[in-house]
């Protein structure tokens, strides 16, 4: 069995092929991904803080994500839930995503 930060380290690394269809971003470097966790059985909770709550684009982002992190032998199931707090700000954009869309 993998150690749990190289699991850890594949569930981001395939979070960052989840793109927002609207921005273009992937969901890591946008600053959306809050928390993940993985527990004993296999079940991935992935906690997501959108910039707009209640986005249209909340289901379908959560089966890409599913989709995605499935393929993980060690992922069993997967869990999306959307938080309303902390509220998403530019701050949790990483530089990449910053100079991408022309943000400051």
């Amino acid at each position: 069995m993998r150690a749990p930060e190289v699991i850890k380290d594949e569930i981001i690394k395939q979070l960052t092929t989840v793109v927002d269809p609207e921005l273009g971003i992937d969901i890591v470097n946008m600053g959306f991904v809050y928390s993940i966790d993985l527990d004993e059985d296999g079940i991935c909770l992935v906690e997501l803080t959108l910039e707009i709550l209640g986005c249209p684009l909340e289901i379908v982002l959560a089966k890409m994500i599913k989709e995605v992190l499935v393929k993980i032998p060690e992922v069993k199931n997967v869990d999306v839930e959307f938080r309303a707090q902390p509220r998403w700000t530019k701050e949790r954009m990483s530089d990449y995503a910053k100079f991408a869309l022309g943000v400051s």
